[in-house]
């Protein structure tokens, strides 16, 4: 499964190159040899514009000019942000031959950091869910077992970071489209707080939803690439001044406390909360809070989608069609008493936040299942995807998934899962810190 950058750092790929050890045009042709077609993690590859910026990040280096720990770096792009000149087709049959214009904002921030955009991953259909396997192009493959989902809708963003193609892969998130590929695929994907990377050149789903965020292998890696493109980290004081441990959930990076999941493989909450041995149970209310991401997630969706639904129905994958259809019958009034309910939970989150550093769950319910499947043990598939991911989508909050572990996959085998960490807008460098202590 393992490709050229399987098992580099972001910081040992940036030592390199500043040593002469790797160019940026040497990194390019690793990535072009590196990719895996059967995998269909990319429908774009841009060998001509890739190898000329990274010609460009070459000389820079040698002439002392340093624009950071990204300078230099192949890094590839989802397919519903726009990249100059490169098509953006949101994997579907609405955009084929389109090109864009202009570069996204977060496009114009990886430039500025010297990096180098290879190409364009995979999405599901316009983003509109999180199985991987609903595009004009096809289903992207999980590398782990080629026959299970790679997670979506970022899922051409994780599986060329897990295949080892890419160091680092752009993805967005509405709903958990960049941590459901990650845990599935076995990698780490941070969603920011909401705005923090600008979505403009984002094709948008959800506006009020919508995340640019980044996937990674590891999550060092993920705070290397955020913090090249925001800026260093402000000092966040935690809730144990600086102590390192403590009761009630007291670790070296603070007070943690374990969100029981409404519904999870039992082998996956296990592998997941043997993380946490010692952090207080709290419940949410997971229902009322997925009520509220439908009722905004639906409503913005069809105001983007509402002629083309009318005019040219038949282009759309009819997964995402029905969705659509759906949404479009969704009643003005849930709308109106979402935003309501938001405010009050943001309120109660906070109220936890208060209490506690960090929120820890599992990423995702269970393992990848497989290509096509639209039932589990647990229940319908599309509701599952997103149970543990949207609500800090609903609130906007930072939220980071890392690696967890393994466990068994019906058939035989091992499949990876994700632990996901929550904490409050303006203290990610906890989420980062609390990643370092788990995998170590």
């Amino acid at each position: 499964m393992g490709g050229f950058f399987t098992g580099r750092t972001l910081t040992g790929i940036g030592r390199d190159l500043r040593a002469g050890r790797e160019s940026a045009r040497g990194l390019v042709a690793r990535v072009l040899d590196s990719v895996d077609k059967d995998l269909n993690a990319f429908v774009t590859l841009d060998a001509e514009g890739a190898e000329a910026a990274a010609r460009w990040a070459d000389e820079e280096l040698a002439s002392g000019v340093d624009r950071g720990p990204l300078h230099g770096v192949p890094v590839a792009v989802k397919d519903i942000i726009d990249v100059a000149g490169l098509p953006t087709g949101m994997g579907s049959g609405h955009f084929a031959g389109h090109v864009a214009e202009a570069d996204a904002a977060c496009v114009t921030m990886l430039r500025d950091a010297g990096a180098v955009i290879v190409g364009k991953t995979g999405t599901q259909e316009f983003a509109f869910g999180g199985s991987g396997d609903v595009s004009v192009n096809g289903a992207v493959r999980n590398p782990h077992d080629r026959e299970r989902m790679s997670g979506g809708s970022s899922s051409g963003s994780a599986v060329a970071v897990a295949a080892g193609m890419v160091p680092l892969a752009i993805g967005t998130d509405t709903g958990g489209s960049v941590r459901i590929p990650s845990a599935f695929c076995g990698i780490a994907g941070f969603k920011p707080a909401h705005g923090t990377i600008p979505a403009d050149g984002v094709f948008p789903l959800s506006r009020s939803l919508d995340h640019v965020g980044v996937l990674a292998a590891t999550a060092d890696d993920c705070r290397v690439a955020y913090h090249a493109l925001t800026g260093p980290p402000e000092a966040v004081p935690s809730l144990l001044d600086g102590s390192s441990g403590g009761q009630d959930g007291g670790t070296p990076y603070g007070r943690v406390a374990w969100i029981e999941p409404p519904a999870c493989d039992p082998e996956v909450e296990r592998r997941v909360r043997a993380l946490f041995p010692d952090a207080p149970s709290e419940r949410i209310d997971f229902a009322g809070l997925r009520q509220v991401f439908l009722a905004i997630e639906y409503s913005e969706a069809y105001d983007v989608h509402a002629e083309r639904v009318a005019e040219a129905p038949g282009r759309y994958q009819p997964a995402t069609l029905a969705r659509l259809e759906g949404a479009g019958r969704m009643p003005g009034w849930r709308l109106v008493r979402a935003l309501r309910e938001r405010d009050r939970y943001a309120e109660e989150i906070a109220g936890l936040l208060d209490r506690y550093d960090l929120l820890a769950m599992p990423t995702m319910p269970i393992p990848a299942p497989r290509i096509g499947a639209t039932e589990v043990g647990l229940g319908p598939l599309t509701a599952l995807l997103v149970s543990l991911t949207s609500p800090w989508n609903v609130l906007g909050l930072p939220a980071l998934s890392v690696p967890a572990g393994t466990v068994p996959a019906d058939g035989g085998g091992e499949l990876p899962v994700g632990a996901q960490l929550v904490t409050r807008r303006g203290a990610e460098s906890l989420l980062f810190t609390a990643a370092e202590h788990l995998t170590t």
